[in-house]
Order: structure tokens, then C-alpha cells, then sequence
């Protein structure tokens, strides 16, 4: 099959709205939690998020544009500004049917159905819906949105996995240049779910954190005093191209997308298996696909959302492959910074391990101050400082609500 490597990349976060704020943030061990401003959620039992700060959409996108889409269409758009600039790509030269666009959504357009509903509900109940109101709605409308913008013609659609739905969008994408389907694959993800109905819905299950006297040391993958995910908004896009293609046009290669598998753990609507057996057999399986050794891995970025049984359920599936004293493996949960983003977390996270790759710096997990006795002394955790280490091979995490585990090894070319 062919090789694929990644060539671009854009990030709109609540650490910072591109690459280099977002990934000079996490070095930095910043945390992006505070009270939600985008709606009162005095009510709720959070009452904070990681929001985004500072960004415009007209920054990147014209009137109609942000007429017409949701944020989290306007996130995936302008992310992929930047990671297509960040490529170099001029698709005027390029056939329109060899490039196209797989990105991930968990929820879609969350905050244009709860608008529009409620305006319904509380207005004269006239059918006074907008035009616009399904392709702002629509989970699939970023892909659209993207492929219009730029006039690729080739293979599009969304993924939907809950928060794994990145690591699959990525994963269909590499697969689809392996397999000679496509030249060039944008993909990545977005999600705005910093919303009344999507916190509340949360709040319901007790799955956020609820520590609203400090919010930014609420996330604390891994710790004893753990008690739940903070929630995250935003996109993270990653141009995947045919190595040899990329090399023909001398593009700069950030890393190589050497692996990718998915598994299901048929087990629970929203807990993860205790023994962690389809996250085990995921990141197993990856590394097979990758042509690698659980040995050769530097770098793990876990999924570690920050909740009481989840995180446990992952150390399970980690020390059961990577055994309980790893040698070279390090391991971090950029949660605890940039919170949870639900479907567009796998996407943040491979930018995490691409830029680890290539700066030698393995961000830090923040907050973390007492770990769970349950975790194995001989992991290395790393803990509210970077660490500067020689990465040759990161695995990113990431699983989701129905049992989805999807995995992504990336390798230094």
C-alpha cells in the first residue's frame, strides 16, 4: 500500500486559534477552563468549560459563509484554512477528483437545532423555521462546506463515533490514499457543543466535573481526586497526502500516518470495558497495521478524559501491551488543557503527537497531583511539566460512547 504523510496543519482551540498558540499553550501546561460565557449556566451543575477565546469567524470566512453554517462548520472551515495554506497546496493544478475531504462530528450542529426550536416553542408556533436551518444542522455539512469552499471533487463524508470520531475520519482517510482512491485527503474535526441542552445533558449523567470553585484544575486525568470531563469546543484539520506525491511537489513532511485500527467493546451505551479489552486490542491492532513494536512507542496521548472508571479502564488496556515498567514509553492527557472536545479531541490530539514528533517535546498532563493508587509506579506519567525527549513514534487515543475505540500511530519520517 501507499505511504501517507501529513503536510498541513490547522487548529482552532481553546488553547489558541492556530497551530503554534495551541501547541506553545500545551508545552506550557495552560489551562483553557473557565465559566462558560456563551450562555448562563448558573442552573447547571458545571457551570465552566473550555471555551474558545478570542476567535472570529470573519477572520477566515466571508458573510455568507457564517450566514449560512453552524460553528461548528466555521470551526472545520477555518482550521482547514490554515492546514491547506499550511501545505502549500495550489488544487488549481491539481485534478479536483484526486483530493478530497473526510472530517468528523459527534453532535453537528447542535446550537442551530436548540435556537431554532426554541424560537418555535416560545414564538406563536408558526412554522417560522430558516432556510438554513437542516444544512446548519446537518453533521456532514463541514465536509460539504470544505469541499465547496475549495472545489475538491473527490471522496467526502462525516464520520460519527462519539469522541473517537476524529481518530476514524483520519483513519478513513489514510486508507483511502493507501489505497490509491485519492492523492490528498483533508480531514480532522470539529465540534461546538458549549451549549444549554448539550451541558445540561451532560450535567444529567454526571459525567462533567463539578468543581466550579477552580475550574482550570478541574481536569485531572489519572488523579484520585478526579470526578468527571470537562467539556471542550473547536477543530483541529490535518492534510494527509501520498508520500511520493508529496515529495514530487516538495511539500514539508511533518510525519507519517503509519497505522490506524478500530474496535468495539460491546459492553456499555457510555462506560468503557473495566479490563479495557477493546481498547487493548485497538492500540494492538494499530501498531500491526503500523508495521511496529509496542516497544518502538515514545509517546502516548490517552484518551484520560478525566472520569472515575474511564481513565482506570485505559491504564488496564495500556499496562495489559505495554506491561506496567515500559521503558521508553511516555505518556500525557492534554485534556487536563484543552478539555474534552468530544468529536474533534482526535483530531487536536494528532496535531499533539505530530508536533511531539517534530519538536522532541512531550507536552504534560496538568493538575495531576496525587495519582490513583490503581496505576502501575512504573509508568511514566508525565506529570505538570513537559519533558524533552526524542519521539520517533506517537499513538494517539481515543474512544467514545457506544464502545468506539479508535487509534492513530504516527512516525517520524
Amino acid at each position: 500500500m501507499k505511504r501517507v504523510v501529513i503536510t498541513g496543519m490547522g487548529a482552532i482551540t481553546p488553547l489558541g486559534n492556530n497551530v503554534a498558540a495551541f501547541w506553545n499553550n500545551l508545552v506550557a501546561g495552560t489551562s483553557g477552563a473557565a465559566t462558560i460565557t456563551r450562555f448562563d449556566a448558573a442552573r447547571f451543575r458545571t457551570k465552566f468549560a473550555c471555551e474558545l477565546k478570542g476567535y472570529d469567524p470573519a477572520a477566515t470566512l466571508d458573510k455568507a459563509e457564517i450566514r449560512k453554517t453552524d460553528p461548528f462548520t466555521q470551526y472545520a472551515l477555518s482550521a482547514a484554512a490554515e492546514a491547506i495554506s499550511d501545505a502549500g497546496l495550489d488544487f488549481s493544478t491539481m485534478n479536483p477528483f484526486d483530493t478530497g475531504v473526510i472530517w468528523g462530528s459527534g453532535q453537528g450542529g447542535m446550537q442551530t437545532f436548540e435556537e431554532q426550536v426554541t424560537e418555535y416553542v416560545t414564538g406563536d408556533y408558526n412554522p417560522r423555521f430558516s432556510p438554513y436551518f437542516v444544512p446548519r444542522l446537518i453533521g456532514n455539512m463541514a465536509s460539504g462546506m470544505i469541499s465547496i469552499k475549495y472545489g475538491l471533487m473527490g471522496i467526502n463524508y462525516t464520520t460519527v463515533s462519539a469522541c473517537a470520531t476524529s481518530n476514524t475520519a483520519i483513519m478513513d482517510a489514510l486508507n483511502y490514499i493507501r489505497w490509491g482512491k485519492a492523492k490528498v485527503m483533508v480531514t480532522g474535526g470539529s465540534e461546538a457543543p458549549i451549549t444549554p441542552a448539550s451541558v445540561g445533558g451532560f450535567c444529567a449523567m454526571k459525567a462533567m466535573s463539578a468543581r466550579n470553585n477552580d475550574p482550570a484544575v478541574a481536569s485531572r486525568p489519572f488523579d484520585t481526586d478526579r470526578d468527571g470531563f470537562v467539556m471542550g469546543e473547536g477543530a483541529a484539520a490535518l492534510i494527509l497526502e501520498e508520500y511520493e506525491h508529496a515529495k514530487a511537489r516538495g511539500a514539508h513532511i511533518y510525519a507519517e500516518v503509519a497505522g490506524a485500527a478500530m474496535t468495539a467493546d460491546a459492553y456499555h451505551m457510555t462506560a468503557t470495558h473495566p479490563e479495557g479489552l477493546g481498547a487493548y486490542q485497538a492500540m494492538k491492532g494499530a501498531l500491526e497495521d503500523a508495521g511496529l513494536n509496542h516497544k518502538e512507542v515514545d509517546y502516548l496521548n490517552a484518551h484520560a478524559t478525566s472520569t472515575p472508571v474511564g481513565d482506570l479502564s485505559e491504564i488496564a488496556a495500556i499496562t495489559r501491551l505495554f506491561g506496567t515498567q515500559p521503558d521508553r514509553l511516555h505518556i500525557s492527557a492534554t485534556k487536563s488543557m484543552t478539555g474534552h472536545l468530544l468529536g474533534a479531541a482526535g483530531a487536536i490530539e494528532a496535531i499533539a503527537c505530530v508536533k511531539s514528533i517534530t519538536d522532541s517535546i512531550i507536552p504534560p498532563t496538568i493538575n495531576t497531583t496525587t495519582l490513583d493508587p490503581k496505576i502501575p509506579a512504573g509508568l511514566q506519567i508525565v506529570l505538570q511539566k513537559a519533558v524533552e525527549k526524542e519521539v520517533k513514534v506517537a499513538i494517539s487515543n481515543t474512544f467514545g460512547f457506544g464502545g468506539h475505540n479508535g487509534i492513530v500511530v504516527f512516525k517520524k519520517v
